[in-house]
């Protein structure tokens, strides 16, 4: 490894979990599984991808660990906030994700993961209807409340450092709006008179975070820290925020299939993309108000990739429609099924289709390891405010709208982003450009 400026992963690291459900739970198992030598950590890029640092006679291909200094698997302590009070090997055996022969082998550890009460409003998310909740009167009170939740945790596991993640269910749509979102004193001010319709739960636990100098990762569409308001306490406090949403199925298709359209300069008339899965996931998002928050998200992708402005012949008027529906007997393996309306050669009209069958927390998991331990590596090496680096793992990466700035959700250009900043972080060049 060269010299560094960025600080060494020394003592624990404590991962706060935002919902105690199937994502985080087979995050916990896969992690504790892993350090035991039971399960290998498939699908993480942290662990796996090897990436070219140096060139010519100094080109070497290298793991991220041997780069930059990241915490190993070893050093990670997992706590969680839940609504409801079963512990994580409870839960990972109600989400069925896993088979019990997969979870047995760290029941101990996982019965040790007990969620802590969760700052809840159920306008929020009406389909969830948990009783471990705090009794908090006000927003700011639910700030408080979760501020001392981080700092008792750091203590009691004497952590060195902490990251949080939101692994929970998605909230209600929560539009941007500028007299309260705007700035840090507006926003305090609005958690303070309890405005709980421009402040959702999820704000409580990133300002929670941030206070506590600890780097938040929202995994949900949620608006909590892509508000300008956010950025500012990232600012102050001089913490990474990351988001937004696990970029696990489909958007993940969708970001690596489609530059394939736009490099061959084939034409496109429709996108339509379907989704059925049955677990919590599922049965949130069979409520109007909160498909809406992850609508929004999924249909972000493809205008950003394939654009009119660029080529009027091709990617003109073209339609695009994302839909979600609740099947509780799929559980946690989702199907998303991608019909895609193409043309060619003067005009002629042409179909693919695309049918994904996979495990949503399968595919999850691997994404929740990895943003943890390059936010944590973000901290360390200075980094603060939105972390655009990490828009490979999310569906609607966060980026400056106030100024015109438009997200990167083309699936390469996200890698190259991801390794040049991991090259700059271990004193090398970031040398690649994105075309």
């Amino acid at each position: 490894m060269k010299a560094t400026t960025v600080k060494p992963a020394e003592g624990k690291l404590g991962i706060l979990v935002v919902g105690n459900g199937a994502v985080a739970t087979t995050f916990m198992t896969g992690v504790f599984m892993a350090r035991k030598g039971l399960a290998k950590p498939v699908g993480s890029m942290t662990q796996y991808d090897k990436m070219r640092v140096g060139k010519g006679a100094d080109k070497q291909y290298l793991h991220y660990a041997d780069i930059v200094p990241m915490a190993s698997l070893d050093d990670i302590v997992f706590g969680t906030w839940d609504v409801y009070p079963q512990n994580a090997f409870q839960s990972a055996m109600y989400a069925e994700v896993l088979k019990e022969k997969d979870i047995l082998p760290v029941k101990d550890e996982l019965e040790q993961v007990v969620p802590m009460k969760a700052a809840f409003d159920k306008n929020f998310a009406k389909r969830l209807d948990g009783d471990n909740v705090k009794d908090c009167k006000t927003r700011w009170e639910m700030v408080e409340a979760l501020r001392q939740d981080i700092r008792q945790f750091k203590a009691e596991h004497d952590c060195a450092r902490i990251v949080v993640l939101w692994a929970a269910s998605t909230e209600i749509y929560v539009p941007v709006n500028m007299e309260v979102h705007d700035t840090m004193a507006h926003l305090e001010e609005a958690m303070k008179a309890n405005d709980t319709k421009n402040i959702a739960p999820s704000m409580c636990y990133a300002y929670a975070a941030l206070a506590e100098g600890a780097p938040f990762i929202m995994g949900a569409p949620n608006t909590t820290v892509d508000i300008p308001a956010m950025w500012e306490m990232a600012e102050k406090t001089k913490m990474p925020i990351a988001g937004k949403d696990f970029k696990t199925g489909q958007t993940l298709v969708k970001s690596g299939f489609s530059p394939i359209l736009g490099t061959r300069c084939l034409g496109l008339s429709g996108w339509f993309s379907t989704n059925i899965l049955g677990n919590r996931d599922g049965l949130v998002l069979d409520e109007p108000d909160n498909f809406r928050t992850k609508e929004v998200s999924k249909l972000s992708t493809l205008e950003t990739i394939l654009k009119p402005e660029d080529q009027p012949d091709l990617y003109t008027d073209y339609y695009h429609k994302v839909r979600i529906n609740y099947y509780p007997p799929r559980n946690d393996n989702k199907e998303g099924w991608d019909n895609i309306d193409i043309f060619g050669w003067m005009g002629y009209p042409m179909q693919i289709k695309i049918n994904f069958l996979c495990r949503d927390s399968i595919l999850a998991a691997p994404l929740c390891l990895d943003l943890c331990l390059l936010s944590d590596l973000a901290a360390r090496a200075g980094r603060y405010g939105i972390q655009r680096f990490l828009s490979f793992f999310l569906k609607s990466p966060m980026h400056d709208y106030t100024k015109n700035e438009e997200a990167v959700n083309h699936l390469y250009q996200q890698y190259t982003m991801l390794k040049n900043a991991i090259r700059e972080m271990g004193g090398y060049e970031a040398d690649e450009e994105i075309d």
